[in-house]
C-alpha cells in the first residue's frame, strides 16, 4: 500500500518528468508521418462554413479535441487543472482530470473539484481512475461517490502495466480486470472510457471491452510519453533500457480499433503524441471521433500560460479546416472517406 505522502511525491515527479521531452519515445514514433493526404484540385468546399463541432455523450463541444488526463493528487496539480479548466471554458471542449486514486479514501480535495466545476462551466469532466484500483473490493462504492464529489460526467479508465511494471512498488496484480470494468459500466451510470497511457490499444483488447459495454476507447498509442520511461528515470535508469519504447503505435492502433465499428457502437480518440494540426487530420482520417493530448499541452502552460494553449489548440484546428478543403471534404465524416494513404502507396 502507498501512502499519502509517497503517492504525492510520485505524481511531483511525474509532473516535473513530463514537463520536458526527456520522457519521449526514443525510436518508435506515431506513425503519423507515414502517412500523406490525397490533394482534390476540383475542392468546392467553402472553408468558412466547415463545422468542427462534435455530440459527447449528449454534449455539444465545440472541437473533435478533449485535454487529456496527467495530473493529479497535488496543491500545483490543483493550480495546473484551475488553469485547464479555465482553457477548456473558452475553447468548449471537455477535460479530463488526473489520476483520482488520492481521492477515494479522501476528502481533502473535494473544494479543489468544486473550484474546478466552477471555473470549467459547464464543459464536460472527465474522471480518472487506475487498473489498479478498479480490481480493489467496494470500489463500486468509492467511485459513486468520487463521481459525486468530482462533478465528472464520465469516467476513464487508465490500463498502464508497462508504467505499473517498472515503477518502484508498482501493482502487477490485475486479475479480474475485465470483469471489473463490465461491473463499472453496469453500475455507474456515466459513460466508461477505458485509455492505455502511451504503450497502445488495438483490436483484441478493444474488442474484449466494447463486449463489455464500454463507450469509448482512447488508444494512446506509443509515439508520445513514454510511461515506461518516465518509471525508469525515476529509478535512475536512461533512455537506453530495453522496454523505453515499448508500445505499439498511435496509427496502427487507430486503423486496428476503427476496424471494430461493424460490430459495436462506441467512440474512438486517437492520443499518444498528437503534436500538431496536421497529427489530429490525419487521426480523423483514419477512422478517430475525436483526438486527445496531455503532455504537450502542459508543456505550452508551462511556457505561455493559458492564452498559449487555447491560441495552439485554435491554430491545430485552422491546420484541419485547411485540410479539409484542399481535400474537398466540407465534414470530418467525408475527410474519413479515403482521403489519405499510406506515402508507399504512392510510388
Amino acid at each position: 500500500m502507498t501512502s499519502d505522502d509517497e503517492l504525492i511525491k510520485r505524481k511531483q515527479e511525474h509532473l516535473d518528468l513530463c514537463a520536458s521531452d526527456a520522457v519521449a519515445f526514443r525510436k518508435t514514433t506515431t506513425g503519423y508521418e507515414h502517412y500523406s493526404f490525397l490533394h482534390y484540385a476540383l475542392s468546392e468546399v467553402n472553408i468558412d462554413e466547415i463545422d468542427l463541432s462534435f455530440n459527447f455523450f449528449g454534449k455539444v463541444i465545440a472541437l473533435p479535441f478533449y485535454i487529456s488526463c496527467m495530473t493529479g493528487g497535488t496543491d500545483e496539480t490543483v493550480n495546473i487543472n484551475l488553469k485547464l479548466a479555465r482553457v477548456a471554458k473558452e475553447l468548449n471542449v471537455p477535460l479530463g482530470l488526473g489520476s483520482q486514486r488520492y481521492a477515494l479514501d479522501s476528502e481533502r480535495f473535494n473544494s479543489h473539484f468544486d473550484l474546478i466545476r466552477e471555473a470549467s462551466g459547464e464543459v464536460p469532466l472527465i474522471g480518472n481512475i487506475g487498473a489498479a484500483q478498479v480490481v480493489e473490493a467496494g470500489i463500486i462504492k468509492k467511485l459513486s461517490a468520487l463521481i459525486t464529489n468530482s462533478h465528472i460526467n464520465a469516467l476513464t479508465v487508465h490500463l498502464n502495466p508497462a508504467q505499473e511494471l517498472f515503477q518502484k512498488g508498482g501493482e502487477t496484480n490485475f486479475k479480474g480486470l475485465l470483469t471489473a470494468i463490465a461491473s463499472l459500466k453496469k453500475e455507474l451510470g456515466i459513460p466508461i472510457i477505458v485509455k492505455e497511457v502511451g504503450s497502445g490499444i488495438a483490436e483484441k483488447v478493444a474488442d474484449e471491452l466494447l463486449w463489455t459495454g464500454v463507450d469509448m476507447i482512447d488508444v494512446a498509442g506509443a509515439g508520445g510519453t513514454s510511461w515506461s520511461g518516465v518509471e525508469i528515470l525515476r529509478n535512475g535508469g536512461d533512455n537506453q533500457h530495453d522496454f523505453w519504447d515499448w508500445g505499439m503505435p498511435t496509427t496502427y492502433c487507430i486503423r486496428k480499433v476503427n476496424a471494430l465499428r461493424a460490430s459495436y457502437n462506441f467512440l474512438l480518440t486517437a492520443s499518444g503524441g498528437i503534436n500538431s494540426g496536421m497529427d489530429i487530420a490525419k487521426s480523423l482520417a483514419l477512422g478517430a471521433d475525436l483526438t486527445a493530448s496531455a503532455r504537450k499541452i502542459l508543456r505550452e502552460l508551462h511556457e505561455n500560460g493559458e492564452p498559449g494553449v487555447v491560441k495552439m489548440v485554435y491554430d491545430w484546428f485552422e491546420t484541419v479546416k485547411k485540410v479539409m478543403f484542399l481535400t474537398g471534404s466540407q465534414t470530418i465524416e467525408e475527410l474519413k472517406m479515403d482521403k489519405i494513404v499510406k506515402k508507399q502507396d504512392m510510388f
